[in-house]
């Protein structure tokens, strides 16, 4: 009699330990949520180019010369070239330099 209280206890870990393992991926779902792992083509718009999220829709400034994505996400396009327009004019003007440097 022992015995087979002892297998209807074990019986029961399997399933709760599924339910567990299926709540606990849920969670991580909801919490995460889109993990932004299809992005359109880049497109242009007001002289800056820019990715979208094919699942959710956010927005990703990209830079056609290294052909990257870069800065942060964000559903508004104005808000993300307003915040690149002030970092560009926050950068400090390289000095050019009067001097010729030899090719080799």
């Amino acid at each position: 009699m022992v015995n087979k209280e002892k297998q209807n206890k074990k019986g029961w870990f399997w399933p709760l330990g599924l339910v567990a393992t299926g709540v606990a991926g849920a969670a991580v779902v909801l919490l995460r949520g889109c993990w932004h792992g299809k992005m359109s083509w880049p497109v242009r718009a007001q002289e800056y180019s820019y990715q979208v999220c094919l699942g959710c829709g956010i927005k990703r400034l990209f830079d056609e010369k290294t052909f990257r994505a870069y800065g942060p996400f964000s559903y508004d396009l104005n808000r993300l070239i307003t915040q690149q327009k002030s970092k560009v004019a926050e950068m400090p003007l390289e000095p050019v330099s009067s001097e010729q440097r030899t090719a080799s």
